[in-house]
């Protein structure tokens, strides 16, 4: 890969430090960003350059012209925008095309196809992928959801049209409570996407989530890493994710590899992404939508599969071919991520920030724990609430259990609220244990779970006694 040698990272936080990493491994210079409240940021000091971004904290890192003003005048070649903030954004993408830089990810045009719901709905049906009865175009007035949602069927779910996030989602059970939700899902996706375009399908219920990996070069060459089951959800937010997952019959395995594979070869994608799927009861198969990024969750794939996506990423962008076929990947063993929040479980999952005062982080055989957090670092009130990713190992389901138990209970955090207890509590739950879950899971389980019993192991003083063996020579240790 002669044409990246530098990158510029659009991000902050743990997947900044991860991306610093793999381009440390491919021998590539790194340039970090910080704004006014990362100055103590992890990934400030391990990149080989890093700049501030003046104003809002947020805004700065959305701030395109700044970005690639910053990487042509530090002779970037390219630019990472991790997950987030710009990852998905083609204007953003043209303009580094626009610039002579090189954006680390799929076209502008695909990442407009897939930041529109509806239109990708559209187009992969039209590449033969099952999707689920509903609209194709916008529902501007609750009064013609509702005609919809009749005809449909409920219960329907209302679902922004640009986004993701599980933002501007709203499920209807009740025709009385149609006005009220569609309302709701309208002015959340205005919130947080500025559109507030929705549209309307059927909704599954409890379905299993699954996603499916892929990786394609710039040749038509186009591999899977397996699938993630990410049905472990809170309000439609991921919370724990699975590789491969543990209670999928082969066939159904193999039709969601296939589906996605050829979906992803006939729209010429290149990069990596992910096929998005709703299982049902009957094995039935529905895509909901495709990321075109780094998943939160990639390192569960990484861990099965031994391939390291971002690396991958920085590759294909530098016209790199993929260097295997589909039978030389070998898929071994079950890997589970568990997403760190500073978050209240017990008053509403209300975000908690303030100083780490104290920090014990889990390791040992099979386990793996992406985070930019330390003893002393303060979590800003600005962003998500996401400060790590505990990712454990083994080569049977059993086993990757077992070995989250002892991870989550190493795991120590002081100073402020996090959901390990949360984790705690599911990791010990007869049907997680016995890979028995999808979406409604969590709703179902957490008004039975005792957060108490499941706070973090504390640290333990040692009191500096010294003592002596009897019968040895007053020997003092």
């Amino acid at each position: 890969m002669d044409t990246i040698k530098k990158v510029l990272i659009a991000n902050r936080g743990e997947i900044a430090l991860r991306i610093i990493r793999a381009c440390k491994e491919l021998g590539v210079k790194s340039v970090a960003l910080y704004s006014e409240v990362d100055t103590e940021g992890v990934w400030v000091q391990k990149a080989d350059e890093a700049y501030r971004l003046s104003g809002d904290p947020v805004a700065a890192y959305l701030d395109e012209c700044k970005i690639i003003d910053i990487a042509k005048r530090t002779l970037c070649d390219a630019i990472h925008p991790g997950y987030g903030f710009l990852s998905e954004s083609a204007e953003f993408t043209e303009a580094c095309e626009e610039s002579g830089i090189i954006f680390i990810g799929p076209s502008a045009e695909h990442i407009a196809l897939f930041g529109d719901k509806m239109a990708a709905k559209i187009a992969m049906k039209e590449v033969g992928v099952p999707v689920l009865e509903g609209t194709v175009e916008p529902v501007t007035s609750a009064k013609e959801g509702e005609r919809i949602a009749k005809e449909i069927g409920l219960p329907v779910i209302i679902k922004a049209a640009f986004g993701g996030g599980g933002r501007g989602m709203r499920i209807v059970h009740d025709e009385k409570d149609f006005q009220e939700l569609f309302e709701s899902a309208t002015n959340e996706a205005i919130k947080y996407f500025g559109k507030g375009e929705v549209f309307i399908e059927k909704f599954v219920q409890n379905p299993r989530h699954i996603e499916v990996q892929i990786i394609a070069d710039k040749y038509g060459h186009v591999v899977h890493l397996g699938e993630r089951d990410c049905s472990i959800q809170r309000r439609h937010q991921k919370v724990i994710e699975i590789a491969p997952s543990p209670r999928l019959n082969e066939t159904t395995r193999e039709k969601l590899y296939a589906t996605a594979v050829n979906a992803v070869k006939k729209i010429g994608y290149e990069s990596v992404g992910t096929v998005e799927f709703l299982v049902d009861d009957n094995d039935e198969i529905y895509f909901i939508e495709m990321n075109t990024r780094v998943q939160v969750e990639h390192p569960v794939t990484e861990i099965v599969s031994g391939i390291d996506i971002i690396q991958r990423m920085i590759e294909i962008a530098g016209g790199d071919k993929l260097k295997y076929t589909q039978d030389e990947i070998l898929l071994r063993g079950y890997a589970i991520e568990f997403r760190i929040n500073a978050e209240n479980p017990e008053n509403n999952f209300m975000p908690a920030v303030g100083m780490i005062s104290n920090y014990m982080a889990p390791g040992g055989p099979g386990v793996r724990l992406d985070t930019s957090i330390y003893a002393g670092y303060k979590i800003p009130a600005n962003y998500d609430s996401m400060v790590g990713k505990l990712i454990v190992y083994a080569l049977d389901w059993d086993g990757a259990v077992k070995k989250a138990m002892r991870a989550l209970d190493e795991f120590y955090i002081d100073g402020i609220i996090t959901n390990i207890p949360l984790h705690k509590a599911i990791v010990t739950d007869s049907d997680f244990k016995a890979g028995k879950f999808n979406t409604s899971y969590l709703e179902k389980k957490l008004p039975t779970f005792d957060f108490q019993a499941n706070q973090p192991t504390r640290s333990r003083k040692i009191e500096d006694k010294s003592f002596i063996l009897k019968g040895s020579d007053d020997i003092l240790y």
